[in-house]
């Protein structure tokens, strides 16, 4: 009967729909959207063809939803993203060690 509760869990039945974190052979690591601990549940009790990063709701792959989420996440990483200044080489490297002094 337990397995039977978690697959409801993973297909997002009981709490709203789940994305998909790690899968494994024989389990799945899933997370509630809406917030909460991961759970790690068989990988049976979802879609045959579910990935990582894969929402899943009522048991069936919710691929608008995904896409909405991978769509906000992009656009947050780029919120946080630094710009590099005009005239700033990044490829030149350093030219010694910084703890050259301690190598020694």
């Amino acid at each position: 009967m337990r397995l039977g509760a978690l697959g409801l869990v993973a297909c997002g039945a009981a709490e709203g729909p789940v994305q998909v974190e790690v899968l494994e052979d024989e389990v799945a690591q899933v997370v509630p959207l809406g917030g909460g601990p991961a759970r790690t549940v068989p990988r049976t009790s979802l879609p045959s063809n579910v990935r990582e990063g894969d929402v899943v709701r009522d048991g069936r792959l919710d691929t608008e939803l995904g896409a909405r989420l991978a769509r906000e996440v992009a656009e947050w990483r780029a919120r946080l993203a630094v710009p590099v200044p005009v005239g700033l080489d990044l490829s030149s490297g350093v030219s010694e060690s910084l703890t050259a002094d301690k190598e020694r």
